[in-house]
């Protein structure tokens, strides 16, 4: 008798505790699928526009590359197209996009502009000036994506009239003033110049150490491809809720090879660059 009842005690257990692990499995297998859940990538297509090479390029002796000689537009073109919009002309030695109070890219020939060849580790100097009430930007590591704006996948150095564009009162922190990383981080000290007149701009790019300049002083510092990035992102107008490609394209900014075109932005206002120039960094 007794036996018997050990015997059914043991298989009661026994069944116990096989259920209790058969249970822990299937809850461990649910989460682990949870975890490898992820949201499928926005469809996009990435364009194979022409470039050009930079040996044909005067360069100094200090390594510096000539990409604007103030007289001809070699080796720049629009973004997403093979030749010029005419709403950018050359002005006394400076590009200059046509104010047409039409609004971003909104002139019939207008839109943004890029210098041909792609960049991965490099010094990006030039000036720029504005028109009263002017907007516009210097974009880099631009991948040209079709149909979509150049800004989709490139971080962007702001230019603006920090007295008279409303854009300067919004964001936080006056984080879409000039020299900021637009809608990110506020460029600080803030040192433009008035409308009107010339300021220097500079942007680094070292393997994802990011730099601006702004008249000889650094007012923005960051890092791609680091979890704070990401973090950034998510806090601005290109978070994964408000504009997944957005997301997906400068999380992974400059694409698989890490490298991007470098242009100017179409705002539909009077905007000046001259003394574009490039250095690489090895």
């Amino acid at each position: 008798m007794k036996k018997t009842v050990l015997f059914a005690s043991i298989l009661l257990i026994t069944g116990f505790l096989a259920s209790c692990g058969g249970g822990k499995k299937t809850e461990t297998a649910t989460e682990a699928d949870a975890q490898t859940e992820t949201k499928a990538v926005p469809e996009y297509t990435l364009l194979n526009l022409p470039t050009v090479d930079l040996a044909s390029f005067e360069k100094d002796a200090e390594g510096w590359i000539t990409l604007f000689d103030g007289k001809t537009f070699t080796g720049w073109r629009g973004y997403n197209r093979e030749d010029m919009p005419k709403q950018w002309e050359i002005d006394n030695g400076a590009i200059h996009i046509k104010g047409s109070g039409e609004g971003e890219a909104g002139a019939k020939d207008g839109g943004d502009i890029l210098f041909a060849h792609k960049f991965k580790n490099y010094e990006f100097e030039f000036e720029w000036k504005v028109g009263k009430g002017s907007n516009s930007g210097v974009l880099y590591m631009i991948q040209e994506i079709k149909g979509e704006p150049s800004y989709i996948s490139a971080p962007e150095y702001q230019v603006l009239d920090n007295e008279n564009h409303p854009d300067a009162k919004l964001g936080k922190d006056g984080n879409r003033q000039s020299a900021s990383l637009y809608d990110m981080i506020p460029a600080k000290p803030q040192n433009a110049n008035a409308i009107g007149e010339w300021n220097k701009g500079k942007i680094m790019s070292y393997k994802g150490t990011i730099v601006h300049y702004q008249n000889g002083e650094p007012v923005v510092e960051y890092h791609l491809w680091t979890p704070q990035w990401t973090d950034m992102l998510q806090a601005s107008k290109f978070s994964e809720e408000k504009w997944p490609l957005a997301f997906e394209l400068l999380n992974n900014c400059g694409g698989a090879n890490k490298e991007g075109f470098v242009g100017f932005q179409d705002h539909g206002d009077d905007v000046w660059y001259r003394n574009i120039k490039v250095k690489i960094l090895d």
